[in-house]
Parts: structure tokens; sequence; C-alpha cells
């Protein structure tokens, strides 16, 4: 057009444009193919050092093979001896697999069983990557060996919810992992001594954060609730009692003594503790703090008992 001859090829832009007038001839792609990585740099010797992040704890399910037990890959039946093979080699793949403890690549049902019980108890997604992370420090040092899988589960959330403070009792992780409050009890006590992780104490406001939210409990109820809870913590009486249901028959003294009575049946369901339990542990708060703030109308309930 410009009747120039001469041409420049700029690699920024992938372009070859005129000197003069800047007419564009043609253009390239931008994205370039990745360059090869080199067997030294890449996992294993494989030469595959490309693709998306994988976080930690997820799994690359994809990848494995799945071996059927009755049928071959082009649909036809198995007789016995096929199907012995089958069934020893599905065996050794699952073995090989459970020893993988990387993280990234492990495709055990451990993954999971993590996720169903982290939708069980509405758990946030930070708390159940600790919890991936929990596991694997245990299953590295060998803590998970000879317990059930619902009760290594159940002691690896534990102990995540206890590092971030999620109100969660014990009880309710066991039911929700499958496995009895024993077992998960142990498992945890195996992780919080073996593993060397620094798992706080439980905290009874968080406590009282949720129950109140749950029982609908006014401002006042909530501050005679925690003055009780500066008072308690003076009295060694009531160091070995569960912070849960501590805070429970604080929860139920306290609305009774501000007007807002609650049922014991009703902050016994919201705190996961039995009526009994409720009972006893307000006694021995009406005991320690004396009558007057334990001093309330009488609790149909107790005749019923």
């Amino acid at each position: 057009m410009c009747h120039s001859t001469h041409r420049i090829v700029d690699p920024v832009r992938s372009e070859v444009h005129c000197s003069e007038c800047g007419l564009v001839f043609e253009t390239g792609e931008l994205i370039t193919s990745a360059p090869t990585p080199s067997s030294e740099n890449s996992s294993l010797g494989s030469g595959r050092g490309i693709g998306p992040f994988t976080p930690s704890g997820s799994s690359r399910r994809a990848l494995g093979s799945t071996l059927s037990l009755t049928r071959d890959g082009q649909g036809r039946r198995l007789d016995w001896h096929r199907r012995y093979e089958f069934q020893h080699l599905k065996r050794v793949m699952q073995r090989q697999t459970s020893r993988v403890t990387g993280g990234a690549s492990d495709r055990s049902s451990a993954h999971g069983e993590l996720a169903l019980v982290g939708d069980r108890l509405a758990l946030p997604s930070v708390v159940m990557t600790e919890a991936e992370r929990i596991f694997q420090v245990a299953k590295s040092k060998g803590l998970s060996r000879g317990r059930s899988l619902g009760a290594s589960v159940g002691a690896a959330i534990y102990a995540a919810c206890r590092r971030f403070a999620i109100p969660r009792t014990l009880s309710e992780i066991s039911e929700a992992a499958g496995a009895s409050r024993p077992d998960v009890g142990r498992a945890f006590k195996m992780i919080q001594r073996e593993a060397e992780l620094a798992i706080p104490s439980v905290g009874m406001k968080s406590f009282l954060v949720r129950y109140a939210e749950e029982l609908a409990l006014s401002s006042h109820v909530r501050s005679t609730v925690e003055a009780m809870m500066e008072e308690a913590q003076k009295e060694p009486e009531l160091s070995g009692l569960s912070p849960h249901g501590l805070v429970a028959a604080m929860i139920y003294l306290a609305a009774e003594r501000e007007g807002e009575r609650r049922s014991r049946a009703q902050v016994a369901r919201v705190s996961a503790v039995t009526e009994v339990t409720l009972r006893s542990t307000s006694r021995v708060l009406e005991r320690v703090m004396g009558p007057a703030r334990g001093h309330r109308p009488a609790d149909p309930s107790d005749r019923a008992t």
C-alpha cells in the first residue's frame, strides 16, 4: 500500500508488520507449547512436569485402574480362574495405593470419608484441609494402624476443630463418622501425644455463641452466662466437667434467672447432652455458686424423672 519493502517481525506481539505504515501482514498464536521438561527435574523421571496445581488433600481418582471381578474390558463374563486372578490384582493395587501418603496422589477411601463427614458437620474448607493434613501426618507415623477408618477420620476432624476453635463435640463427630465415642477419643489422644500438634483446649465461649443462637437467647442471658463462666474458672471443682455440658447447664440456669426459661429437653437437644447430665451439672453449679444463682421455679421434668 505504501510501496515499502521493509517488514518487521515483532516477537512480543507475534506479528509481522510494515515499517512505514504499520500494516500487519500476518499474526501468530500468542500461546506457545510448553517446553518439554528434563527427566532430572520431573517427578520420578517420567518427563511429566506440566499440569494444573493440585491442592493438598485432593484426590486424582481418574488416574487409577478400575478392576471388575465379573467381566473383562469387552464385557465378557470371566471364569472363576480369571475372577480369582483379578481379585488378587485388585487387592494388591489397593494395598499399594493405601501406602501412598504424599497427599495429592492419595486415592484411598479416607479422602471421600473426610469429605462426607465434613459435609454432615457443615465444616468450612479450611478446617477440612487441616483435617486432611492431620490425617496424613498420623498415617505417616503409623498412628492409624489397627484402628478403624471412622475412628481415624473422626479424630483428625476433631483435632482440626480444636485447632480452629470450632464448637463441635466429640459425640457429634463420632456420630457423623460412624464410630464409637471411646474409639474416636483414644485415636485423638494418640494423635495429640505422638503427632506433636499444638491442640488448644476447648473454649466455653465458642459453645455459648452456638447454643445461644440456636436457643434464641437475649443479650441479658448471654451476659449472665459469661459472668458465670468467669466465676467457674476460679472453682477447681468445675475443672473436670465437660465444657459443652457446663455451658448448657449455665444457659439453663441463666435463662430461668432472667425470665427466659428454656426447658431442660430443649437445652439438652441443642447441646447434645442427656437430660441426666444436664440435671447433675446444674446441681453442681447450684452447690458451688450458691443457692441465689440456682433459685428457680420447679421444673415438671424433675417430677417426671
